[in-house]
């Protein structure tokens, strides 16, 4: 089956909560990225929000998927990671807000029905705070376009650019 619209081959997904501070950062990147550039029809650039299961027909023969994210690292505040293969169960068991459970029961199902696409990425950015609050912290907003700039890097990869 060719990607279309309706079913792309490359999903870049923010998680995340906006009114938890730094846990919105997914979004965000989301949002710069929808209103700065145009990709192909077969990539397409989704706000999953807080959905966790609700999203398990989007990964449905997605060949390659990128989320954005605050992870929890141990790091620095503001510092930023990409994260693969074996990698992604590990950095999801730390739990830092409501939504990462279900994206790693999300990948566990997806897993489970065939679904797991042949390349998944998470990009994402230690938070330094995720109590109930609107904004990003300074260190986090810090890094809002190297977050933007990893995920086209990453896109670039594999062969994808802007329109």
């Amino acid at each position: 089956m060719s990607p279309t619209t309706e079913n792309p081959a490359v999903l870049v997904l923010g998680i995340g909560n906006l009114v938890m501070c730094d846990d919105g950062i997914g979004i965000r990147v989301i949002q710069k990225l929808q209103q700065e550039y145009r990709f192909p029809e077969y990539v397409e650039v989704m706000d999953g929000g807080t959905l966790g299961l609700d999203l398990l027909p989007k990964l449905e023969n997605l060949t390659r998927l990128i989320m954005v994210d605050a992870v929890e690292t141990g790091g620095k505040a503001g510092t930023c990671v990409r994260l693969s293969g074996q990698e992604l169960p590990i950095a999801l068991q730390t739990k830092i807000s409501p939504h990462q459970m279900g994206l790693k029961d999300l990948l566990a199902v997806s897993e489970l029905m065939g679904h797991t696409p042949r390349d998944m990425v998470l990009i994402g950015v230690q938070p330094e705070c995720i109590e109930m609050e609107i904004g990003l912290s300074p260190s986090v907003e810090a890094q809002l376009d190297t977050l933007v700039d990893n995920v086209l890097a990453e896109l670039a990869r594999w062969g994808i650019r802007p329109l």
